[in-house]
């Protein structure tokens, strides 16, 4: 996979020495926000849904929808939370947001991770044009207009999804294994940063198998095998720009790649 940010100090904002530090409450609470109009976006969406079973439902659905909200907004805190303060023990980080909150210009490292994330940007929207060929019918909406809200990819999917996969569950894992198989010493090495971006891959494609049931009424053999393949491959190229460059370009090809293969699908 290359040289890691994990490992070469050199990487992240491109410059010889990393980004000024920002205290963790004030990080944590700009990155929360900047995920929060993601939540606030997918919960919208589910409105309609929400209205036409309302029967169904066990409390009103503005109540439903409330709640759902509030839970999925402490997810994301708790994701941003453990990012803070996991992500510079094991060598990841926001550059830009960083530099930006410390006081610092934030364009440098954000320039320095402007090509590598459009690239992943790039090869992701080709991903995606290729699985909406390979898709199985069951994932085919019927209605376009039924369709996710290219607001709710944007905002949720590049930005929200980012935070909660690479910056919490991504830095966990990698710092999981840097003090149980390096016992929290140096720096963490290739074999743990490339496990943790292809655990956190999974995972971020098993997040995606309930949507693809509400989808498809039943998850068979052929349409997990899709899900998981297809969203895997994408969670890889996100992981390894988080490690190799930071968080910011991930969160630039993941917005990219539904930004540019909106038109295409």
């Amino acid at each position: 996979m290359g040289k890691t940010m994990a490992v070469d100090n050199t990487a992240g904002a491109g410059a010889a020495r990393a980004p000024a530090q920002p205290g963790k409450w004030r990080l944590g609470g700009a990155l929360w926000l900047l995920g929060m109009p993601g939540v606030v976006a997918v919960v919208w969406a589910l409105l309609p849904t929400l209205k036409a079973n309302a029967a169904l439902l066990p409390l009103p659905p503005g109540v439903v929808l409330v709640l759902s909200g509030l839970q999925t907004a402490v997810l994301l805190a708790l994701a941003v939370a453990l990012g803070v303060w996991l992500a510079p023990r094991v060598g990841l980080q926001a550059p830009a947001m960083s530099s930006w909150l410390a006081g610092r210009p934030a364009g440098p490292a954000l320039r320095a991770q402007l090509l590598p994330g459009v690239c992943g940007g790039v090869a992701g929207t080709a991903w995606l044009w290729v699985l909406s060929r390979l898709a199985p019918t069951a994932l085919q909406p019927s209605d376009p207009a039924s369709a996710m809200p290219l607001a709710v990819k944007l905002l949720y999917g590049g930005i929200t999804e980012e935070l909660l996969v690479r910056w919490g569950v991504m830095t966990l894992l990698l710092w999981l294994g840097w003090r149980l198989l390096q016992r929290g010493q140096g720096r963490p090495g290739k074999g743990l940063v490339a496990a943790a971006v292809l655990l956190s891959a999974v995972l971020f494609a098993v997040g995606h198998l309930p949507a693809a049931q509400a989808l498809a009424g039943v998850l068979t053999v052929h349409v997990v095998a899709f899900v998981l393949v297809g969203n895997t491959a994408f969670g890889l190229v996100a992981g390894w720009l988080y490690a190799r460059h930071g968080l910011e370009a991930a969160v630039i090809a993941h917005v990219l790649a539904h930004l540019l293969s909106s038109p295409l699908l």
